[in-house]
């Protein structure tokens, strides 16, 4: 679980302005953070079975948000893919 001063450090490295919540670039950082800390969780338990559906719910829904901007925004998909590491 991500605190409110966790999420807001991870916001502002790909907020598009100061009050960017929304933008594909931050739900896709925010979704990042909360899925490694959960694969870290997993490592130690591995037979939670509910966190482990949920691992798999985060990443499908991360993998539909850069789908979304890579097909309309490929220069930006490239720049979030570059500074988080996923590719």
């Amino acid at each position: 679980m991500l605190t409110t001063r966790q999420k807001q450090t991870v916001m502002k490295k790909t907020a598009r302005h100061d009050k960017d919540t929304g933008s594909p670039e931050v739900q896709i950082s925010i979704l990042t953070k909360k899925i490694t800390e959960l694969a870290d969780h997993l490592k130690k338990n591995h037979k939670d079975n509910h966190s482990r559906r949920g691992l798999l719910k985060m990443v499908a829904d991360r993998h539909t948000h850069l789908k979304y901007l890579k097909k309309k925004h490929l220069e930006r998909y490239e720049k979030v893919t570059k500074e988080l590491g996923l590719k």
